[in-house]
C-alpha cells in the first residue's frame, strides 16, 4: 500500500533542503529553493507526529517522508513537501507539465470539470470530494455521485466508494487523499473507470503517478511564494489560487 509513496518519495532528490514550513489552519505549505508546495489538512490529528525536531533546514526528502504519518497535521506537511519538489516550475516544465509565465491566468481554462463536461455527459461519474460548481456543471448532464469525508444534502459517505466508485466511467478524486491515505484503495476500486483525475491544489505533478491508474493530474502551480506563504498563515484572506495557476498534465503529454 505505501507504493505510490514511496515512489513520490524516492523521486526527490536528497541534496535539497526545507527552507520553509507552516503549518496554517487549513492547509500546509513548504518551500524548498524556488520551489513551493501546498497540502489540506484533515481535521484529526489521530497520533503523535513522527519528528519533534526543527525541520527547517531538513532534507526535502526526509520531510516528504511525514506524509506516511498517521498523524495528519504532520502527513500535510509532508505531502506539501512533495509538492515543493513537483510543483515547483522549473521541474514540471521539465517535466512535460504546460503552463504560462503570466503572473495570473483564466482558471476556467484548466479547470477539470469544466474542460470534461462534453466527455462525460450521459456517464456514470464519481467525484470524490465535494468542489464547488459540481452541481451546475455535472449534475444536469450525466449520474453523478459525490462522495465526502463531511457528507452535505445529497452526497455520500466516504463507505460509499466500496460500492459505486467499481461501476463508474470517469472518477474524480480528492488529492487529500493523498493525506489520509485512502488514495491507494480509492485507485484500486477506480480499475475499470476509463478517465481518473487526481483534482485539487495539492495534487503533486508527478509523472509516476501516471504508473498507478491514473489519467490526468489537475494540480496547482505556485508562482508567488511570497503569497502563498501569507495565505497559508492566514495572514491574507484570498483563495491559494490568487497565488500561482491551474494546470492539467494528462497522461501522454
Amino acid at each position: 500500500m505505501w507504493e505510490i509513496y514511496d515512489a513520490l518519495i524516492d523521486g526527490i532528490p536528497e541534496d535539497l533542503i526545507v527552507d520553509e514550513l507552516i503549518s496554517g489552519y487549513e492547509a500546509s505549505y513548504v518551500r524548498s529553493g524556488k520551489g513551493a508546495g501546498i497540502a489540506y489538512l484533515r481535521d484529526c490529528k489521530t497520533r503523535m507526529p513522527m519528528f519533534n525536531k526543527n525541520l527547517i533546514g531538513a532534507p526535502l526528502r526526509e520531510v516528504a517522508g511525514a506524509v506516511k504519518s498517521w498523524n495528519f497535521v504532520e502527513a500535510s506537511a509532508g505531502h506539501a513537501a512533495i509538492n515543493a519538489y513537483y510543483n515547483n516550475p522549473e521541474i514540471a516544465r521539465a517535466n512535460g507539465v504546460n503552463f504560462s509565465d503570466a503572473r495570473r491566468v483564466e482558471d476556467r481554462m484548466y479547470d477539470p470539470f469544466i474542460m470534461s463536461q462534453n466527455e462525460i455527459k450521459g456517464k456514470k461519474v464519481a467525484v470524490i470530494g465535494h468542489f464547488p460548481y459540481l452541481e451546475s456543471l455535472f449534475e444536469p448532464i450525466c449520474d453523478l455521485s459525490i462522495i465526502s469525508w463531511e457528507p452535505q444534502e445529497g452526497d455520500y459517505p466516504i463507505p460509499a466508494c466500496e460500492y459505486i466508485l467499481p461501476e463508474c466511467d470517469y472518477v474524480y478524486i480528492s488529492s487529500s487523499t493523498i493525506t489520509d491515505k485512502t488514495l491507494p484503495r480509492m485507485l484500486e476500486l477506480s480499475q475499470k473507470a476509463r478517465r481518473v483525475t487526481l483534482v485539487g491544489p495539492s495534487t503533486p505533478l508527478a509523472p509516476v503517478l501516471f504508473d498507478y491508474g491514473i489519467s490526468e493530474l489537475s494540480g496547482f502551480i505556485i508562482k508567488d511564494n511570497a503569497l502563498a506563504f501569507r495565505i497559508t498563515a492566514g495572514a491574507e484572506n484570498v483563495k491559494i489560487y490568487s497565488a500561482g495557476q491551474k494546470v492539467s498534465f494528462k497522461r501522454g503529454d
